[in-house]
């Protein structure tokens, strides 16, 4: 399990990460998602022990992980950028990483490998970006960890390949209850795989939910009011946003039901429907107007 609580990072002079706290149970998966900038890898490294936090705790299973080589040893890493040692050949490093961890199995990255074809042979520094991700996705699940953390992983990928990744990811929580903590733009990608969604924004986590919860709460509702619009709509408890355009009112809603419907329907509205709302546009209103649950 990872826990996070009350972290805080600054890199430089600047607050990075401010006042997180989350935690990701055995066999879960944990997406992360924000704009640029808004420190979701800042915060994987300090989950993965790159960074030390100035302030909180970062704990597997109840023990920090920075500096700790025994529990880095049971976590997988895919970072966005990939930094090998550009002239290893692959076969090398099997046997780096056979070196710096005990559980490493060679048997299940040539197994991988039936799926994605890398060359044996060939130097880090010839492959291209996709190429590199699936070689840094194959050795962290050939340590066969118990946490994997994932930057981006579907970066650089085809349609192909990205499906075999996430459909590894899935088998791997299946079979071995691995807890799994993935940051990316992707929202097709997660909405696929996450049980819980967190927002980050300016360093803050703004809001952690199931991603279910979210589709059945937030919903986009088009009305027009002939008499007029109700007063302090935009200010409503179950109301996120509100949006007009000429006579019509988009409304955002954070918390659907059917005393929220009562209350609009005694506005007499002309026109009170639903309208179609993206995965995406959902998370950047959720990320914009502070969504909680």
């Amino acid at each position: 399990m990872i826990e996070i609580s009350k972290l805080h990072k600054r890199l430089g002079n600047k607050d990075v990460l401010t006042d997180i706290n989350f935690t990701v149970e055995p066999g879960r998966i944990f997406g992360l998602v924000g704009e640029n900038g808004a420190g979701k890898t800042t915060l994987i490294k300090c989950v993965t022990g790159v960074y030390r936090p100035e302030q909180g705790a970062v704990l597997i299973d109840g023990k920090n992980v920075y500096d700790n080589p025994a529990v880095k040893e049971r976590i997988g890493y895919v970072a966005d950028q990939n930094r090998y040692f550009p002239s290893y050949r692959i076969k090398e490093l099997l046997s780096f990483y056979a070196l710096a961890y005990p559980r490493f199995s060679s048997e299940r990255f040539w197994e991988l490998n039936k799926i994605f074809k890398l060359p044996a042979t060939a130097r880090v520094k010839e492959l291209s970006k996709g190429m590199q991700m699936r070689l840094t996705l194959m050795l962290s699940l050939s340590i066969r960890p118990d946490i994997l953390v994932l930057d981006e992983p579907t970066s650089g990928l085809d349609p192909l390949a990205k499906r075999e990744v996430i459909n590894l990811l899935l088998q791997e929580v299946e079979s071995r209850d691995v807890t799994v903590l993935i940051s990316s733009h992707h929202l097709g990608d997660l909405e696929r795989i996450c049980d819980t969604i967190g927002i980050m924004s300016q360093g803050q986590m703004k809001s952690i939910h199931s991603l279910e919860e979210m589709k059945l709460q937030i919903r986009k509702l088009q009305a027009v009011f002939p008499q007029g619009t109700p007063a302090d709509l935009a200010s409503w408890p179950e109301v996120l946003a509100v949006e007009k355009m000429g006579r019509v009112h988009y409304i955002i809603t954070k918390q659907y039901c059917a005393d929220l419907l009562a209350k609009l329907n005694q506005a007499q509205p002309l026109v009170l429907e639903e309208v179609p709302l993206s995965l995406e546009d959902m998370f950047i209103y959720a990320a914009k107007e502070g969504y909680r649950q």
